[in-house]
């Protein structure tokens, strides 16, 4: 089946109990033993499984072409399970410019416990190939990257990673349906779910995939499990119905994105503009040859530093001051003043999430709001 018709159907099925189009939400916690004390029907508690979790997993993880999933309570919580399942002493190579949150849970938080890491730019394969360690367990890759939307290459990567024995995880949350880690040789991808499956801004998830369901996998599964950072029903049923819509969200989110890109990138007052859809950007070619779509995230760096970037945002009219992502209104935020110290992101960098509207009125609000 063509990727609209997946995202329709995949982890959907009609109740056999009423009929119901609309799967039902499973709101208990504990589930009844047979007389003899088995799980027939499949569930003990909520913890460990549940209906509605169950189905997106399952619908998830054929959109990606994966072998198993496993959900979470928010994308932090995948990834922080993905680095559970590593041993004291193994060594995490991940991208400079990966998500703040996930280096900060790797600096502030695992290093502690035992964990090795590097941060190098994987988009310069040298970089990787320097870094890696006899004790390289698992390499971190996320493209485009948050903030600066550099695009790593993961099939040289991945390459290289399994070439030194290690795992390769792909961060797409930024890129579903765009690109197919899985086909280049990812062998996990995480999503926050939160963002673009979710789509409305209404509900917090993450998941990990497996595109074979290895014995790393499955310690992924029992940490979800024993850990129980897991989602609730009602926030599964919000996810797997977002995704129905997916595949065409994101053709709209990107035809939207390379309006404004192109837009912003003749502005005077704008210095730099990063979105791997234009021509000029390091990684455009890298970008076309793994992304059907170029994505609804751009960032840029405005003219006249910090001041001039936080003036811009505070004038936007359409475009809403906010954290996040993906969802179907546009949204943008002064990444550095976001990530607070230590930040690595240009003082002048704002982010955008370009939603749903008409590209022409986005573009109009930004005009006026660059002056």
């Amino acid at each position: 089946m063509k990727i609209e018709t997946l995202a329709v159907h995949a982890g959907h099925a009609i109740d056999p109990a009423t009929g119901a189009v609309s799967a039902p939400i499973h709101l208990s916690t504990t589930f009844e033993r047979d007389v003899e004390g088995a799980y027939s029907r499949g569930f003990m508690y909520t913890r460990n499984n549940n209906p509605n979790r169950q189905a997106l997993e399952h619908g998830i993880s054929m959109l990606e072409g994966g072998e198993a999933a496993a959900a979470f309570g928010s994308g932090t919580a995948a990834a922080m399970a993905l680095f559970q399942a590593l041993a004291p002493g193994d060594h995490v190579l991940a991208h400079v410019d990966a998500y703040y949150g996930t280096s900060r849970l790797l600096r502030e938080i695992l290093l502690r416990w035992g964990l090795e890491a590097d941060f190098v730019d994987m988009s310069n394969l040298d970089e990787v190939r320097k870094a890696l360690r006899s004790k390289t367990k698992l390499a971190w890759v996320e493209t485009p990257s948050n903030p600066l939307l550099k695009v790593v290459d993961i099939a040289a990567v991945a390459e290289i990673i399994h070439n030194a024995g290690a795992l390769c995880v792909c961060d797409n949350t930024w890129a579903p349906v765009l690109q197919r880690p899985f086909d280049l040789g990812a062998d996990l991808i995480l999503h926050s779910t939160t963002k673009y499956f979710g789509g409305h801004c209404d509900v917090a998830g993450g998941i990990v995939m497996a595109r074979i369901d290895n014995e790393f996998f499955q310690r992924v599964h029992t940490i979800q499990y024993s850990g129980g950072a897991v989602p609730s029903p009602f926030d599964c049923w919000l996810i797997l119905r977002g995704m129905r819509t997916l595949p065409w969200r994101m053709r709209a989110h990107s035809e939207n994105a390379i309006r404004v890109a192109e837009f912003l990138a003749q502005h005077q007052r704008v210095e730099r503009v990063h979105y791997p859809g234009l021509q000029a950007h390091p990684g455009h070619e890298i970008a076309r040859r793994q992304m059907s779509m170029f994505g609804g995230m751009l960032s840029f760096e405005v003219t006249g530093g910090r001041e001039a970037a936080m003036n811009v945002s505070a004038k936007t009219k359409i475009f809403i001051r906010a954290t996040s992502l993906g969802g179907v209104e546009s949204l943008i935020e002064h990444r550095a003043s976001i990530e607070g110290a230590g930040t690595t992101s240009p003082e002048n960098l704002l982010r955008l999430s370009i939603g749903l509207e008409n590209a022409d009125d986005l573009i109009e609000d930004l005009d006026q709001a660059l002056g």
